[in-house]
């Protein structure tokens, strides 16, 4: 999928530059926000000035319309038209639009519209509330699969669906071939490890859902992260994952300690409450999120603002991790 190396504008980074692979999905994908009006409307405008920034700072791709895009609240109208935004913003990366859903046949009508509206790969969430057997999975995955010719990741988050993708039914996925890649959001990396292991034969990427453990989940052979944090800090996320990815572990450690700090704040609220306040901080967008999530807590919106001014000045490995720990 991607045919291009993870950059920085920094130039004293380029040493940890890696080379292209073959792999399906390689490097740093983030979730994007939606941002939205004061008048609860998709903000157009905002949304592809946010998607040419990402590109500007590096990433590999962009992945609207997931769950911190809010896809929950959205209706397949606006859904489409952030993917069709979204297309029409970025150049030279690919778009990897949401369309899962706990019912197949509308996961399949998502799908098949963000196919038409130019997306270049799919990110389908496990079926939540309706808990089904591994039967039941396989059956999902492969409708959406053998209709639609685009690559396809699947998501595992239980936290979210109240279920986790049975290790053999996404070994078995990976067999087909338009399913390329996994989204590792069960925090357990055992588990992950395991689909690693038993994929290594076929074209499927493991990608980090989780930015506590896209360091470590590198480290086991995962290729790199759909990630939260990326939509704030993409520079520094670019250079910690090209950095593992190019086995230069040193540089990629102390700049995964570096974003711990951002990264616990991130997830201190419901996803993406924290991540929609920290964008209108920097300027991208305002911090509404629609019910029923709320605003950020104003002591946390307090505490996020003295964080993020701590990166502002500094470039990725310069940021002084103690004082950063310190204003959380």
């Amino acid at each position: 999928m991607t045919n291009t190396t993870t950059t920085t504008p920094y130039t004293a980074q380029a040493e940890t530059d890696r080379d292209a692979t073959d792999e399906p999905f390689e490097g740093v994908y983030p979730a994007m926000t939606t941002p939205f009006t004061e008048d609860d409307e998709v903000d157009h405008d905002q949304l592809a000035d946010n998607a040419q920034y990402m590109e500007r700072a590096g990433v590999d791709g962009v992945v609207p319309v997931g769950s911190t895009g809010e896809s929950a609240t959205m209706s397949h109208d606006e859904h489409v038209a952030v993917i069709e935004t979204v297309r029409d913003a970025v150049d030279d990366i690919p778009v990897i639009a949401g369309t899962g859903s706990n019912n197949t046949a509308e996961a399949l009508s998502l799908s098949e519209r963000a196919a038409d509206a130019g997306a270049d790969g799919l990110l389908l969430i496990s079926p939540y509330y309706n808990k089904p057997e591994a039967a039941g999975f396989l059956e999902h995955y492969r409708t959406i699969a053998n209709a639609v010719d685009l690559p396809q990741i699947v998501y595992n988050v239980p936290s979210r669906t109240g279920q986790s993708i049975p290790v053999d039914v996404t070994v078995e996925l990976a067999e087909h071939p338009n399913i390329q890649g996994y989204k590792a959001a069960s925090g357990d990396l055992n588990l992950i490890s395991e689909v690693i292991e038993r994929t290594r034969g076929e074209a499927f990427s493991v990608l980090s859902g989780d930015d506590g453990l896209t360091l470590p989940v590198a480290s086991i052979g995962g290729t790199g992260t759909i990630s939260v944090v990326a939509n704030v800090e993409p520079e520094r996320s670019c250079a910690m994952v090209g950095a593992a990815l190019s086995g230069d572990y040193d540089r990629a450690r102390a700049l995964h300690h570096e974003l711990s700090p951002l990264v616990r704040e991130l997830f201190a609220e419901t996803n993406p409450i924290p991540v929609k306040e920290a964008m209108h901080i920097r300027g991208r967008g305002g911090p509404r999120v629609r019910s029923p999530l709320s605003r950020l807590s104003e002591e946390r919106r307090g505490q996020l603002r003295d964080l993020l001014a701590e990166y502002e000045t500094s470039e990725p490995g310069a940021v002084d991790v103690p004082a950063v720990g310190g204003a959380e």
